[in-house]
């Protein structure tokens, strides 16, 4: 009977934990921000590590940060890609190399520090993105 009481419990449990992972994986999926398709007017500036900065301004369809990046006249940029997109290391052919200086290229949209990577960040009419060579004080 014991045997059963536990049996019970462990299975009540499961279907608990699965309601849970559906319901937070619905909510994930409604609140997460979405791309926005369509023609956008969107600027990039590039601060190198001398502080000089470029400015791109680009009409795109593109509907993430990559993508507009591609389409940026002038604009060069490399690095190493994963299952999780491009982590970017060169721009406009300057190295960031972390175990150099702490270096690497911190990218920024409408002044907040960007939540995804460029292969994953939605571009907005009007955004204005920001990618800045940064150096770890803490190196």
């Amino acid at each position: 009977m014991e045997s059963k009481k536990g049996n019970k419990k462990l299975i009540i449990g499961a279907v608990a934990l699965v309601a849970v992972i559906a319901v937070l994986a619905v909510v994930y999926s409604l609140f997460r921000e979405k791309p926005v398709e369509g023609a956008k007017a969107v600027i990039i500036e590039v601060t190198g590590k001398s502080g000089d900065t470029e400015k791109y301004q680009v009409q795109t369809d593109a509907q993430f940060l990559r993508q507009a990046m591609e389409e940026a006249e002038g604009l060069t940029f490399s690095g190493t890609e994963s299952e999780y997109g491009m982590m970017v290391d060169t721009v406009n052919g300057e190295l960031a190399d972390y175990s150099v200086d702490g270096g690497y290229w911190g990218f920024y949209v409408n002044g907040e520090y960007c939540n995804y990577g460029i292969d994953a960040q939605p571009v907005e009419d009007g955004d204005v993105f920001e990618i800045i060579y940064t150096t770890d004080t803490a190196q």
